[in-house]
């Protein structure tokens, strides 16, 4: 009798399961699906000549992913338009099991913080002290908190604060004129809590991420995932993007004084876009063919520790590659003393911030009335983006101990 073998069957977001199916006729073609109600995936498979179905072996002739890939359903999870419901799998004749997918893992507390005009949320190790290193997670243009990226990492032994900056009640309305101040004053909460500093962020987050741990010497690691190494403009008010765009402020303040950008630029192409309601590549917002002001790049070269850079080569969010790279030439130029990488996912799109294992397939994401294209390819995205996840615990392992 045919029987689904999954290991483990509850395990964190990060984690990759394994799939087996057994007692198939061998040679026999075999269906294996992965539902979670509001998403489904499938490939199918046939059984080798001991009437096995292994994922982490075998690739389907057909399906929503292609070649051997242990988490390609996961990652090629299609919207069905259901409703969403516990991640189950299925093959016929051999019934279905499901799958728990923890975004806290097991032994992480969680703890609001709301103090010294924080918004964030802390994640520790139960079992955790004071000597554990501290990472602080920086979210994007989207505001609020990561807490899922901030629960993760945890699991790996770092104490963790998901810190919002905008967008939240008691923070700014928008991404404009917030003062770096504050996440020095997120550092000395982190710092009684935990060993050494690092910061992680992605997108707006990457960009502010490395400004950061330049303006602050507690931060001892910088990790920016498709980020800049530009201060970028403000994203201000405005009923729709055209509006925000054509808002002219700073982002950043730091002692009381707005910090140089680099602005927008709108030209006919991104008009286009916007008006025909297409997906918006925002990328088209900046304007890299004249050059960058220098007083709008960020000393990454004061940071003091070592600096993981990554990037995606198909980014329609915005060219996080040139932006990096200007990061990557300032730490050349003045020897930086600590480790220093650019990682660049030539296939990859904007959408790989974060933990790995999730739907890849989605390759548009709502704005400001308009939808924004990510670009990529989604298995590009999903390998880039689990493999960035790997690379930054393994980073911050290395710089801050654990």
């Amino acid at each position: 009798m045919a029987e689904i073998l999954v290991n483990p069957k509850s395990a964190p977001l990060d984690r990759q399961v394994d799939v087996v199916v057994t007692g198939l006729p061998p040679g026999g073609e075999v269906t294996v699906q992965l539902s979670t109600g509001d998403r489904a995936s499938h490939g199918v498979f046939i059984a080798d000549e001991r009437g096995v179905v292994d994922l982490t072996r075998h690739a389907p002739k057909e399906g929503t992913y292609s070649g051997v890939d242990p988490m390609g359903l996961f990652w090629s999870l299609e919207r069905t338009g259901g409703k969403p419901g516990p991640a189950c799998l299925s093959v016929d004749g051999a019934g279905e099991v499901e799958i728990e997918r923890l975004g806290v893992p097991e032994g992480v507390e969680r703890q609001e913080v709301r103090e010294g005009g924080l918004v964030g949320t802390l994640f520790a190790p139960e079992d955790g002290g004071g000597d554990l290193p501290g990472v602080i997670v920086l979210g994007g243009s989207e505001g609020g908190l990561h807490e899922t990226d901030a629960a993760l990492l945890a699991g790996h032994g770092f104490v963790t604060l998901a810190l919002g900056y905008f967008g939240m009640a008691g923070l700014p309305e928008h991404l404009e004129d917030v003062p770096l101040e504050y996440f020095g004053t997120a550092i000395d909460h982190l710092a009684e809590r935990a060993g050494r500093i690092g910061v992680v962020g992605g997108s707006r987050g990457g960009e502010l991420a490395l400004l950061v741990g330049s303006k602050f010497p507690r931060v001892e690691a910088v990790v920016s995932v498709v980020g800049s190494g530009v201060v970028t403009q403000a994203i201000g008010p405005g009923a729709n993007l055209l509006q925000k765009l054509q808002h002219e402020a700073a982002s950043w303040t730091f002692k009381g004084e707005p910090l140089p950008y680099l602005p927008y630029y709108v030209g006919e192409d991104l008009r286009a876009a916007i008006v025909n309601g297409e997906p918006v590549p925002l990328r088209l917002a900046f304007d890299l063919a004249d050059g960058i002001p220098e007083e709008a790049e960020i000393r990454v070269e004061d940071i003091a520790g070592g600096v993981l850079l990554i990037s995606s080569g198909g980014d329609d969010g915005w060219p996080s590659t040139e932006l990096s790279e200007v990061a990557l030439r300032r730490l050349k130029d003045h020897d930086h003393p600590f480790p220093y990488e650019h990682v660049v996912y030539p296939e990859a799109g904007h959408l790989i911030a974060g933990p790995p294992n999730r739907p890849a397939t989605d390759v548009t994401y709502p704005g400001p009335g308009v939808t924004f294209s990510g670009g990529g390819v989604p298995q590009a995205t999903a390998h880039a983006q689990a493999n960035a996840w790997k690379r930054t615990v393994e980073f911050l392992r290395e710089q801050l101990g654990t």
